[in-house]
């Protein structure tokens, strides 16, 4: 069975939670992320997507210099490294989110596993479409 860390991204950038929105969509926007981890004293606090910052910051009238804290997601979903491909594309077909924040057995975030990278690196194409399936329905 495939492990997470077999097709999960390792080059992983983690965003202070004390960070100005507007300097954490710059790295998003050059390193081409749509989601990054927030963490804090070592720990994984919360995510920051793309979709956090237009509709938590942007539609609320935030300024850009808000901070990352103020727009960020604080309930992380996460699986561990040693999870299989199978059990994240259910944990993502369940929260319905497309990017999972994946970590090590001391709960030290090690990566991220993307839909894209079920799609690339994954053996099971049928489990990726139906991942797919399950995150685009209507909430």
């Amino acid at each position: 069975m495939q492990q997470l860390k077999d097709v999960m991204s390792h080059e992983v950038k983690i965003l202070n939670p004390d960070a100005a929105v507007k300097d954490a969509a710059r790295q998003m926007r050059d390193g081409d992320f749509g989601l990054m981890p927030v963490g804090e004293n070592d720990r994984l606090i919360g995510t920051l997507s793309d979709r956090d910052i237009v509709v938590r910051g942007v539609a609320q009238g935030m300024d850009a210099s808000a901070k990352v804290r103020d727009v960020m997601s604080a309930d992380v979903v996460w699986a561990y490294e040693n999870d299989s491909v199978e059990k994240a594309s259910r944990i993502m077909s369940d929260k319905q989110i497309r990017r999972l924040p994946i970590v090590n057995a001391d709960k030290r975030l090690v990566g991220i596993v993307a839909l894209g990278d079920l799609a690339v690196g994954g053996s099971d194409r049928q489990r990726t479409g139906q991942t797919l399936s399950d995150i685009s329905k209507p909430g």
